[in-house]
């Protein structure tokens, strides 16, 4: 049975509040990973109509009412966008499952669920006041006397913010950057991975039927020459992108001529310490995880296993065996446990770190090839490395991909050192009865985030997060990505 989109205006883009259809020509297929079928043509936008987009955004802005809202007026009409998308979350979680190729048993918990939590945390947070008085101070004047004084910090929008989102939690990513912009008064231009751009539009037809003002949201495709438009335009006030260090680094360089606001969430290369008293079986868990979680395809995942010397042959062993059962297959079926990667250039990167690593003489201990019972998709077998140097391309690089390694080490300070070893700064991890020591460690490891024994069960919405070094500043979720979309303003008065 043919997938239908769950879309009124599949080949439109919106802009100003209104579906702009696209000409016939400029429409592409977008795949199905798991089996390489087209489940749709999308619109694909130029420059006209980011032009159009940004000037539909910054006219909504300036003159607009969005800004001038209440947040409690706001809130009000975001919190409809929220319960439309609950109401169409089995035709969401089908499309994300058949679009990002995310496996059926997890797309609803971690590509939906999880960011429609974030979603009211920001509501129910944005209700709180913009303004924060200051004590006052009392000051001599020269005739005698004192004047007294105070002053006011008043948090306003940013103004015009251009977020651009990747294929591998595409809905995750698009709510995470749009709800915090809108929610604090700014108007926004969502553009999506051209792999991954109807669950954008989903979002799109959502806010217009909740009553979003026209050019509030605004949703374009494209490729290289829209972008870029993002990043440069003078009407643009804030950039935010998830996506490589690579990009990250250009997006940050043609921001700098017009001074933009930028926040920047790249890649990863996160280190998760095993320690000699470590409970093997969370470790190993943790670890298979790491790097097989959404085919490796995740920018906070632990793929490098820091592993005690003492435990590292039982822990190797142990996770031998569990990345040999993976199930890897079709993202619909529900036995799956990992699915593909999003296209062919992605799996034959993948394919090119296996061949450095046999290059490098680390050890091949599972997987390595493309699974032999799959001949449609873009599948790769979840790939283990043992006996792996820390300096190697295997340790170093971000392979985004289902390639873990293992690493060992003698003591707390070598592991540390390991796991600092890095141009990223992203995540990390330490399994080990002993908290106390975990903590001193986690303080000195150079990452945005830590997690100890697995972490809190969940990814929290008060808790901000960001990265380091190469990958990237400022941060989403918690009071600090809400504010990241915020800029302060100091209003003084003259009491007495």
């Amino acid at each position: 049975m043919a997938f239908e989109l769950p879309l009124k205006h599949p080949d439109a883009l919106y802009i100003g509040g209104e579906f702009v259809t696209v000409a016939p020509g400029s429409r592409e297929a977008v795949l199905n990973p798991s089996t390489e079928e087209v489940i749709g043509l999308a619109p694909v936008g130029g420059e006209s109509e980011v032009r159009a987009a940004v000037g539909a955004a910054r006219a909504a802005f300036d003159r607009g009412p969005w800004s001038r809202m209440s947040a409690a007026e706001r809130c009000a009409t975001l919190q409809r966008l929220h319960d439309i998308l609950i109401g169409r979350v089995d035709e969401i979680c089908r499309l994300i499952t058949l679009e990002a190729g995310s496996v059926s048993s997890q797309t609803r918990g971690r590509q939906f669920d999880l960011p429609m939590k974030h979603f009211r945390w920001f509501l129910e947070t944005a209700h709180r006041s913009p303004v924060t008085a200051l004590p006052p101070e009392l000051t001599p004047q020269p005739g005698g006397g004192r004047m007294l004084g105070s002053a006011f910090v008043v948090r306003e929008p940013v103004g015009v913010v251009s977020a651009i989102t990747p294929y591998n939690f595409p809905f995750f990513l698009d709510l995470v950057k749009i709800v915090p912009a809108l929610v604090t008064g700014n108007t926004c231009v969502l553009k999506p991975s051209p792999y991954t751009p109807f669950e954008a539009m989903v979002l799109a037809e959502a806010a217009h039927e909740a009553g979003l003002p026209p050019g509030v949201l605004n949703v374009v495709t494209g490729g290289k020459e829209v972008g870029e438009f993002l990043t440069t335009d003078p009407m643009i006030d804030l950039v935010t992108f998830t996506g490589s260090d690579t990009v990250g680094a250009a997006i940050a360089a043609q921001c700098a001529p017009s001074l933009k606001r930028v926040l920047l969430e790249l890649g990863g290369k996160s280190a998760l310490i095993v320690r000699e008293d470590a409970d093997i079986d969370l470790a190993v868990n943790t670890a298979l995880r790491g790097f097989t979680s959404h085919a490796g395809q995740g920018c906070a995942m632990n793929t490098r296993a820091v592993v005690h010397n003492a435990v590292r042959a039982e822990f190797t062993r142990r996770l031998v065996e569990k990345t040999k059962a993976v199930t890897v297959g079709d993202t619909l079926d529900p036995a799956t446990q990992m699915g593909p990667l999003i296209r062919e250039a992605a799996r034959a990167r993948t394919e090119r770190f296996v061949e450095i690593g046999q290059d490098t003489k680390a050890a091949l201990l599972a997987g390595g090839r493309r699974p032999a019972h799959l001949s449609r998709g873009f599948f790769h077998e979840p790939t283990l490395f043992g006996d792996v140097d820390s300096k190697s391309p295997l340790a170093q690089e971000e392979i985004f991909g289902p390639v873990g390694v293992v690493i060992g080490f003698e003591s707390d300070d070598e592991a540390i050192a390991i796991a600092n070893d890095s141009k990223f700064g992203l995540r990390g991890g330490i399994i080990s009865k002993d908290v106390g020591r975990s903590w001193e460690m986690a303080l000195q490891i150079r990452t945005g985030g830590v997690t100890l024994n697995g972490g809190a069960g969940t990814q929290l919405s008060n808790g901000p997060f960001g990265g380091m070094k190469r990958s990237g500043y400022g941060r989403e979720l918690g009071d600090e990505g809400l504010h990241e979309y915020t800029q302060q303003k100091l209003i003084e008065i003259h009491a007495a």
